[in-house]
């Protein structure tokens, strides 16, 4: 009983990251059922699982707000941990954007729910950046995007629950702190200390800000145009940076961050889907199979490795 208090105590709000992989890869699967006419049921199921994540993380994160309000006040104080907080709104939109093709009625309430919260919480975070006076260069990765730069995934299911306005709102947000974050995230990155061991895996998060914008893009103008390939290219060349240090990654100890890996790269993955669509060039059907190929084994070398580390009791423990 004690372990099992001293586990929830310890549950990091990073948790819900692992949502956010699953996410995306269901939107993968979801848009390859037409894309390669594979059966709907195997979406169903990987959306099913998605829910059920999140509705367990939920549960069990409320219940560490209920029982240990002051260890989660103390985790968004933290210079690092207070980036994932939207991790939760986020996951939020991502299950109304699953939801889409399903049932329009529960991506809506989604949508309308996990809103309000990602604005409040973009809010929060921005004030803290600002007035707080704890903040030194070394706290600062991409995950520093997840608070700002989640905005730009509003207009996906937006569009389609008729919010456009609104959409373009959160969209023109995100853009705006992508670019103004990226500056400041590779001058860290040059100059500085490089990044600790567990923090390595969210270099793939920069991959995601311009993959989302192009979907949140091409869903709000309908089409391909400037804009629209200027973010598909940026996301593709820093896939390419990636991926050519993959023997630097290769080599670091399993954390919950891994799972950093599989948003960015679902994200890439649907906007190559996206652009094949557009353009017809099989080029980029090609593409858009290896990374799902990837992000499949991905996906399962993820759960496995997160399940043995729960069994060896590696995981909710303190830092």
């Amino acid at each position: 009983m004690a372990e099992t208090e001293s586990r929830l105590r310890h549950l990091p709000v990073s948790f819900f990251a692992m949502v956010m992989g699953l996410a995306g890869f269901t939107l993968v699967l979801q848009r390859a059922t037409r894309l390669w006419q594979l059966p709907n049921v195997i979406g169903l199921v990987a959306l099913g699982i998605t829910v059920l994540a999140f509705v367990v993380l939920a549960l069990l994160y409320a219940r560490k707000i209920l029982r240990y309000g002051v260890d989660v006040v103390t985790e968004f104080r933290h210079p690092v941990k207070l980036a994932f907080f939207p991790t939760v709104s986020i996951s939020l939109i991502l299950l109304s954007t699953m939801f889409l093709e399903v049932n329009l009625n529960v991506a809506s309430f989604l949508w309308f729910v996990g809103v309000p919260i990602q604005l409040a919480l973009t809010l929060m975070v921005l004030n803290a950046w600002i007035h707080r006076t704890t903040f030194e260069v070394q706290h600062m990765s991409p995950a520093w995007f997840i608070p700002v730069v989640g905005n730009i995934l509003v207009p996906i299911p937006g569009v389609v629950l008729a919010a456009y306005q609104v959409s373009w709102f959160f969209f023109a947000v995100g853009l705006l702190f992508w670019i103004v974050l990226l500056t400041i995230i590779f001058n860290r990155i040059i100059f500085h200390q490089p990044l600790t061991e567990r923090l390595a895996p969210t270099l793939f998060i920069l991959i995601a800000p311009p993959a989302v914008g192009f979907l949140a893009h091409t869903r709000l103008v309908g089409h391909l145009d400037t804009l629209a390939y200027v973010l598909y290219y940026s996301a593709l060349f820093l896939g390419l940076v990636l991926v050519t240090q993959f023997r630097m990654f290769a080599r670091l100890s399993f954390y919950l961050s891994w799972w950093a890996y599989s948003f960015p790269i679902a994200a890439l993955t649907l906007a190559t889907m996206q652009m094949y669509q557009y353009t017809g060039l099989i080029g980029f059907k090609w593409i858009a199979a290896i990374l799902a190929l990837a992000l499949t084994a991905l996906i399962g070398l993820l759960l496995t490795l997160t399940a043995r580390a729960a069994r060896r009791g590696e995981i909710c423990v303190p830092d």
